[in-house]
């Protein structure tokens, strides 16, 4: 019998109850809190071997305060929760779950653009009010619409979430400029530099992991090079931009709008600027959160701890 004690701390966003946590329990004792307080991880982890969490943070005195710990198994791609560098130094393995949402999140970032452009939930409330039983004429807008083809499409990072997404923009009849750490040998777009790219582009999409070295990088500078009819996008991490500067450059309409799935704290503060910004499209970070991208998920977060039971890890992050 496998009595691994595995720990998931904050299982509710993964798994409201429409899957199923049988993967995990097969591979050990599994424990699952719905959510985990900072203060409460140490005391729900203290017999843990493998702790598995999406966004409740393993920092450097956490990992110190577990000696029984052997792995931590991110519930995503991104990992900037952890402190990989004390894990390491600790010989705990780092694992996360790599491209599960590329398509759901690439689908996610249209849908908010497609709100921008066409204002489906706009006209559809008005409907829902009355307006169009109370229209003189048949059809009214509320706000302009606009056509995607023709269009430039400026994509931050181009992992498989930016290539996705080029290829939908392509499918709208969008020209693709984009913008990475390597200069990829691609027929999906153009690579230019990122002042290019945020200048040239009429809608700008953010697809790039967070580093030490670009947060908060969509800043004033960025923002005032953008066209005055130009749309920024973020489905990556909210820390990327600059928010007072981005609520500002809304407010002043030195671009057209923003929509945004990420903030840099979540849930937000009520001072976030952004909230109350104009023309400012805010969803509570849904795009990962599709039933087959959660699936993913589960499927791969166990495949992860079997493989590190059998000696053999894999997506390993902090090697």
């Amino acid at each position: 019998m496998n009595t691994t004690n595995i720990v998931v701390l904050d299982g509710f966003t993964l798994n409201s109850g429409d899957l199923s946590w049988a993967q995990l329990s097969a591979l050990g004792k599994l424990l699952v809190y719905d959510r985990t307080a900072e203060k409460e991880i140490v005391e729900r982890c203290k017999e843990a071997q493998i702790v598995v969490t999406n966004k409740v943070p393993m920092t450097k005195e956490t990992i110190q305060q577990l000696p029984q710990l052997k792995a931590i198994s991110v519930l995503a791609t991104g990992y900037n929760i952890v402190d990989v560098d004390a894990a390491k130094e600790h010989n705990v393995v780092v694992c996360n779950v790599p491209a599960y949402g590329t398509a759901s999140v690439a689908q996610h970032a249209f849908a908010l653009l497609l709100e921008l452009t066409n204002h489906v939930g706009l006209h559809a409330q008005s409907v829902a009010a009355g307006a169009w039983q109370q229209s003189p004429d048949f059809a009214y807008t509320k706000k302009g619409l606009i056509e995607l083809e023709g269009k430039i499409l400026g994509i931050v990072g181009f992992g498989h979430i930016g290539q996705k997404a080029a290829r939908i923009g392509a499918a709208f009849g969008m020209s693709i400029l984009y913008n990475s750490r390597t200069n990829k040998e691609t027929t999906l777009g153009t690579f230019v530099d990122l002042k290019t790219l945020f200048a040239q582009s009429d809608v700008v999409s953010l697809h790039c992991p967070l580093t030490a070295e670009n947060k908060g990088f969509v800043n004033k500078d960025l923002l005032h090079v953008m066209k005055p009819t130009s749309f920024l996008i973020n489905t990556a991490r909210g820390p990327l931009i600059n928010e007072p500067d981005l609520a500002e450059a809304l407010n002043t309409h030195r671009i057209a709008g923003a929509a945004l799935d990420v903030l840099s704290t979540e849930p937000p503060k009520e001072d976030n600027p952004l909230l109350h910004a104009q023309n400012c499209i805010i969803t509570p970070h849904i795009a990962w959160m599709t039933y087959e991208a959660r699936q993913r998920i589960m499927n791969i977060t166990a495949q992860s701890i079997q493989a590190f039971l059998n000696g053999q890890p894999i997506h390993v992050v902090n090697k």
